[in-house]
């Protein structure tokens, strides 16, 4: 195999798009290293103990607070942005006197249209969506991460918990979470030009919809699934059965996923600089409903359905183009 270098004459905001998504990729493991050497740094040791003790007091990530919009603006994840590129489309207004529960689809390998449209102003979300007070919700388990867990909160990243959810939309007018509905096993089926959503037996977000009288309002990333391979991991196989038995002790499944290297285009953990386009559905009004039936449930489901698979059969031709078959709600 020949290998494609990238060029050395390549434009300065190229080089910067690449390495500030190299940063973001590298940002987890890069602070766990931090914290241990300051953990084991003598002079640090009482500071990181002390730090430790306030994480576990702290309730922050069931709350919603600590936003900093400061953050969410910096310019670092327009580079990000630009480096795909990803954008945010916006199909109808939405009322900011009344609370909503966004579902984004698909997870893809990290969900970086979540990240980048919702968690952070790159895409100016509080500019088309006025008044619109969105949390992008993730695992517990990423709040006990030291320092990782600060970068979360301070872009108003939440705890997809129960409490979370139920504490941001009783915050009053305009406050909303968004879910990524499929969560750490759809990132298995994160394929490229591919569109297999796990939702059939996702009923839990409609619930809390409904308990709380939020609109549903359904999201799709066209180009999610696009921006990495993975290795292939059909059901039954051993590195599905793998993932599944490390999901389910973990709580998270691990995609064996490549792109292209950080200098040249064959191989590496980068992305592919392929487009991903968030388009926001229209809101579906949803009552207050204290303890919904399975049925009333079932019912909000396929309201739900209809308009997330609304959403891809009006975009799908312009953002969609390569698609290799149609979108599909699986498990």
């Amino acid at each position: 195999m020949v290998v494609q270098w990238a060029p050395l004459n390549l434009p300065m905001p190229r080089r910067r798009q690449t390495a500030s998504v190299l940063l973001w990729i590298l940002s987890i493991p890069t602070l766990i290293i931090i914290f241990f050497y300051l953990l084991f740094t003598p002079q640090y040791t009482p500071w990181v103990l002390a730090y430790l003790v306030f994480m576990a007091l702290d309730p922050s990530p069931d709350t919603g607070s600590r936003r900093i919009m400061l953050v969410r603006k910096l310019p670092f994840w327009r580079w990000i942005k630009d480096y795909f590129p990803i954008g945010l489309v916006k199909t109808t207004d939405l009322d900011p006197s009344k609370n909503y529960l966004f579902g984004y689809h698909p997870h893809g390998i990290i969900g970086i249209g979540a990240w980048t449209n919702f968690a952070t102003e790159a895409s100016d979300f509080a500019g088309k969506f006025p008044g619109i007070n969105l949390r992008l919700m993730t695992l517990q388990t990423n709040f006990h991460l030291p320092l990782w867990r600060e970068v979360l909160l301070s872009l108003g990243i939440s705890s997809v918990s129960r409490r979370s959810c139920d504490n941001i939309l009783n915050k009053g007018p305009g406050h909303s979470c968004m879910i990524v509905v499929g969560g750490a096993t759809e990132s298995l089926q994160a394929f490229p030009y591919t569109a297999d959503l796990t939702i059939k037996k996702r009923l839990g977000f409609i619930k809390v919809a409904l308990r709380n009288g939020a609109n549903l309002v359904p999201v799709f990333s066209f180009g999610e699934n696009d921006i990495w391979d993975q290795v292939p991991n059909p059901p039954g196989s051993m590195v599905r059965t793998i993932q599944v038995l490390f999901q389910r002790y973990m709580t998270f499944a691990p995609p064996l996923f490549f792109g292209r290297g950080i200098f040249q285009y064959n191989v590496g953990i980068m992305p592919y600089r392929r487009p991903v386009i968030s388009v926001v559905g229209k809101p579906i009004e949803c009552p207050k409903i204290e303890n919904p039936s399975t049925e009333v449930i079932l019912e909000y489901q396929k309201l739900y359905l209809d308009g997330l698979q609304a959403v891809w059969d009006e975009h799908k031709d312009k953002y969609a183009p390569k698609r290799k078959r149609e979108l599909r709600f699986i498990e």
